[in-house]
């Protein structure tokens, strides 16, 4: 794996770089160290034409567009210090209510009004990686504890990107990191709902009214939602009366890697499988996202045109009662890997 590096703009008077990590394939990942941002993901199709299909921007001022700023769709972001919703913007753990910043309604989304994907991130080139590593303060968006947290990029020549989060923090503490790339297997010259996708599960998390997890898990099994056997996300769109944001639920008791998730375009010969070792996976369709969102190239985003698949801990974990790891102990190890793995 090649590592290169350059200059991608400058935030709160700091030089901002971008790192281009590329295999013998021609597989090309850019990310940049504001927010460990995913910014690109270039891939051959079945006719070896290579083409980007990840929504993000070439210039750090993307990040910061008035549209960007007011849809906040988290392109390529790294989520901390817990990711997805938690249910009116607090917890309580070890006897002590924690109050968080509301920036979703009454919830907390995405750990805060400055969680991890606005923070700058030290990053390292390694031999065969790029690590960037972030120190987080106690009571930080209101969650307790100094922790630092690490998040290693590798891209191999499998044409495998493995994500790698590690952490140990000096008090209990909600963690639930992930990433929040949207894919175009296409390249953005369709919607993803021609997109074919197949979900290694039949349960999910049940939301209530505000968007957070209410501690119920729903089987599936033969309803419109019901990924287990693929199918055209453009049909279960039609089918649910809307798009996907659904956060699916998988038996990882045993913290090994599993597959979660194969997504597929016929028309382009590419497709995602996506391996975890967490017990949640949020299927989002980009429902939300604005159409008034393009890349400086003029590629078009904006709904149904990239999907996301969020590995995590359970939305609203910290106060969902036995939900699996969603805090980690003073000392103990946060520990997490997500591999994308593409093919064509």
């Amino acid at each position: 794996m090649i590592v290169n590096t350059s200059n991608y703009g400058v935030y709160d008077n700091q030089e901002i770089d971008i790192y281009t990590l590329k295999n013998k394939h021609g597989v090309e990942v850019k990310i940049t160290n504001y927010g460990a941002t995913i910014t690109s993901i270039v891939v051959p199709n079945s006719k070896g034409e290579l083409q980007n299909i990840a929504c993000g921007f070439d210039t750090l001022e993307g990040y910061f567009g008035k549209e960007y700023l007011e849809n906040a769709p988290y392109f390529g972001s790294t989520v901390g210090r817990y990711c997805a919703q938690i249910k009116d913007a607090k917890f309580v753990l070890n006897e002590k209510e924690y109050p968080l910043t509301a920036n979703c309604g009454t919830n907390n989304l995405h750990g805060g009004v400055k969680g991890f994907d606005k923070r700058v991130w030290n990053a390292a080139p390694l031999a065969s990686s790029l690590k960037m590593t972030l120190f987080s303060e106690d009571l930080e968006e209101g969650f307790p504890g100094n922790v630092e947290v690490s998040v290693e990029f590798t891209l191999t020549d499998a044409n495998e990107l493995k994500i790698q989060y590690q952490g140990v923090p000096d008090q209990d503490t909600p963690l639930s990191l992930t990433n929040h790339t949207y894919f175009n297997l296409d390249a953005f010259s369709n919607t993803i709902e021609s997109h074919h996708v197949q979900v290694n599960t039949s349960k999910r998390q049940a939301l209530d009214a505000t968007g957070a997890g209410t501690g119920e898990i729903v089987d599936v099994t033969n309803k419109s939602d019901d990924l287990t056997c693929a199918q055209r996300i453009g049909d279960v769109h039609q089918k649910m009366g809307d798009g996907f944001e659904h956060f699916y639920v998988f038996d990882t008791t045993a913290q090994e890697l599993q597959e979660l998730a194969h997504i597929k375009s016929e028309a382009s010969g590419r497709a995602l499988t996506v391996y975890s070792e967490e017990p949640c996976m949020l299927l989002y369709t980009g429902k939300y996202t604005s159409n008034a969102l393009r890349r400086e190239n003029g590629e078009q985003y904006g709904k149904y045109m990239g999907f996301c698949c969020e590995t995590h801990r359970y939305q609203n974990g910290p106060n969902i009662e036995n939900s699996p790891n969603s805090v980690t102990k003073s000392g103990k190890e946060y520990k997490s890997t997500t591999i994308f793995k593409f093919s064509w």
